[in-house]
């Protein structure tokens, strides 16, 4: 199985350092509802995990809360609550949205605000070591420090500093210093320090989370491509010079964005379509399979229309794995060892699973193809749901789907009967077509036609 490792900027055979997988991935900022580019990360770490699982690997997962910083205290500030109860309203929703698209729930999700003692104890340490220093009660990671600062990002002290806009604070040795702990302001949430009130900075949470449920050494640190500069960058300097070992991660996984109007999606541009908005439309199968039509290191463009499409595309599978026995066996087996093989395949090579649902959607084709005409194609349709399994999707029906509908679908498949009956064939297929585009497919067989959903709310 090979990797793309951000830091080496290569695909790399993965071997893990010991007898478990210790992953570590940047959680969400709580301050409202998460968005389908939050899925896009999380359902591809998530396809990671299982993966590796499939392949015999023991995990452990650790996925943070940035709980307290600027976007949440104005929001809480602005609803008239507290920072507490604000972020654990959003903290249960995104739950709720992530069991719903079956994305495996973490083994811990520390939060920030309850790992300030460990925090200190990092933030002392740094200090003593000689990487940072205090300056007016904000406390500073001293950048010049670390001779290969920007090694993540492929960038020199210099080149950062062309053309950005760096805000001159008085205290900071240099500008591209950043903050470990932040002074207290007023009516801010603070904690105790050895530098006066205050509350910690955004990057020191996640080296202070990792080295506390996972140790100095992990296998893969992740997130979205934004975070490599600064907060994964930064992330590596204080945590490598407060152990004193390197690397901090063997391999750095980053997923591409999700755009909207060619811009990515995010909570400050305020253009985002959330989770529970983009489900109204279709399933949890059917944005799964959305989000994984393109390689996780691809930004990948939302619309309601490639939605709509994944969702009767789906269709294939759950037909697939329908298939009845045959009646009349024609004596043919379908092979699945191929297609698992080409699934394999794509999954080893950086998680390619545009072409791993490739795979299976050939596979889906052969048994339904075969299947009707007498083949056994039973040990085919076990490999396909387990295959599935691995990208997180069951392709079970949706039963809302069926709520209400079944004497409306029985209706029309009487009415294209008799215009079928009748020899007006331009109509009965019409009928069929409009069918299939809300993904109801028509079945003509000797005992009648029947009909069923495709895909979960389409």
């Amino acid at each position: 199985m090979k990797l793309y490792d951000t830091l080496t900027a290569q695909k790399r055979e993965f071997v893990p350092a010991g007898d478990t997988v210790k992953i570590y991935v940047c959680g969400v900022s709580p301050y409202s509802s998460a968005h389908i580019g939050h899925a896009l990360s999380y359902v591809f770490f998530d396809v990671l995990r299982r993966y590796l699982e499939y392949s015999g690997y023991r995990v452990r997962h650790i996925q943070n809360f940035t709980d307290v910083e600027d976007n949440i205290i104005a929001a809480a500030q602005k609803a008239g609550t507290t920072i507490w109860d604000l972020t654990e309203g959003y903290i249960l929703e995104y739950f709720e949205d992530m069991d719903t698209l079956r994305v495996l729930r973490a083994h811990e999700y520390p939060k920030a605000t309850e790992m300030v003692p460990q925090i200190l104890e990092m933030v002392e340490g740094l200090i003593d070591k000689g990487f940072a220093y205090e300056a007016n009660g904000d406390v500073y990671f001293r950048v010049a420090s670390v001779a290969d600062y920007g090694k993540l990002s492929h960038r020199s002290l210099d080149g950062m500093m062309a053309g950005a806009r760096v805000e001159v604070v008085e205290g900071k040795e240099h500008p591209m210093d950043f903050a470990l702990w932040k002074a207290a302001k007023p009516g801010e949430p603070t904690w105790d320090s050895p530098w006066g009130p205050g509350r910690p900075g955004w990057h020191i949470e996640c080296s202070a989370m990792s080295l506390h449920h996972l140790g100095a050494a992990l296998d893969i640190h992740g997130g979205g491509t934004d975070l490599v500069f600064p907060h994964h960058e930064n992330e590596i300097a204080q945590s490598e010079s407060y152990t004193g070992q390197a690397p901090l991660a063997n391999f750095w996984l980053h997923n591409g964005h999700l755009r909207l109007d060619e811009n990515k999606m995010s909570k400050s541009l305020g253009n985002l379509v959330t989770i529970k908005e983009a489900l109204s439309q279709v399933g949890p199968d059917a944005l799964r399979l959305y989000l994984l039509s393109s390689h996780y290191r691809s930004s990948l463009s939302y619309s309601e229309e490639g939605l709509a499409a994944q969702a009767r595309s789906l269709g294939r599978l759950r037909e697939a794995v329908a298939v009845p026995p045959p009646a009349k066996p024609s004596g043919t087996t379908l092979d699945s060892g191929p297609f698992r093989e080409r699934f394999m395949g794509a999954m080893d090579d950086d998680l390619n699973t545009p072409q791993a649902l490739a795979a299976l959607f050939d596979l889906a084709r052969e048994i339904n193809r075969l299947g009707p005409e007498g083949g056994d194609v039973a040990e085919a349709q076990a490999t396909l749901r387990e295959l599935a399994g691995v990208l997180g999707l069951s392709l079970e029906q949706d039963p809302a789907a069926l709520t209400g509908a079944e004497p409306f679908l029985d209706l029309l498949v009487e009415v294209r009967q008799e215009l079928r009956a009748a020899r007006q064939f331009e109509l009965a297929d019409r009928v069929r077509d409009r069918l299939l585009d809300m993904g109801v497919a028509l079945e003509d067989t000797p005992q009648g036609t029947r009909w069923r959903i495709r895909a979960g709310g389409q």
